[in-house]
């Protein structure tokens, strides 16, 4: 009777230091079950699509690994203004990059003018150098611009309120924006992915010619000059 007291109360005692079922094992569980019922992110398959990303927004597809879009609808509308303002500067800058190493020379030579390129024929940027050569004038002119755009973008927000779309910058002279709901928002989904492909590929020159010393359109001639 003694050993099985005994047996009894050692069973007991090694039960008091068992670790109980813990909240987060819990937690965990829940939301795995969670994330089974979750709608699954169109650009990656294998991971739940944020719930503020619902598909509602042009070029939408479930992809925030980082989280920059937020929980609150505002946040997200502001980096959606953000995006679509860099995807067009951005734009701007593919064309505006190579067609300078291609034709700021001669046009200077024509001129009389100094040619603005770096010694090895790139463009001016923070890491080629060469922006001290470019006139104040023109850095007022841009900034200047840049103003006048952002003082009708916010009139823009002003007037439209709940109907304003992020980018509206009430810009439109060749009447490229349709009327149709559903044309609209493939023509936004059409900017949107021109911009991002324009943000990679501006970031791919600058450090392209940082790295080698070449201007891009020498590295690449195959999409800058004539093929015969």
């Amino acid at each position: 009777m003694m050993k099985y007291t005994v047996l009894a109360m050692s069973a007991s005692a090694a039960c008091a230091f068992a670790p109980a079922p813990s909240a987060n094992r819990m937690t965990t569980a829940i939301k795995s079950e969670e994330d089974k019922d979750a709608e699954m992110s169109k650009a990656i398959p294998f991971v739940a699509r944020p719930k503020i990303l619902d598909g509602t927004m042009a070029g939408d597809v479930g992809f925030d690994p980082f989280g920059f879009a937020g929980d609150e609808k505002e946040g997200l509308l502001n980096m959606r203004e953000a995006e679509i303002k860099h995807g067009r500067l951005a734009m701007l800058a593919c064309v505006g990059w190579p067609i300078a190493e291609l034709f700021d020379k001669p046009i200077a030579e024509q001129l009389g003018l100094p040619a603005l390129l770096t010694k090895s024929g790139e463009s001016p940027s923070v890491l080629n150098g060469g922006l001290d050569k470019i006139d104040i004038v023109y850095w007022v002119g841009i900034v200047a611009l840049a103003g006048i755009v952002e003082i009708e973008n916010m009139k823009m927000k002003e007037e439209k309120g709940k109907n304003y779309t992020p980018g509206d910058c009430n810009f439109d002279p060749l009447g490229l924006f349709p009327e149709e709901r559903l044309a609209k928002m493939e023509m936004q989904t059409k900017e949107i992915k021109h911009g991002r492909i324009a943000m990679m590929a501006i970031l791919g020159f600058v450090a392209q010619e940082a790295l080698y010393g070449v201007p891009v359109v020498a590295e690449t001639p195959m999409f800058f000059q004539p093929i015969f």
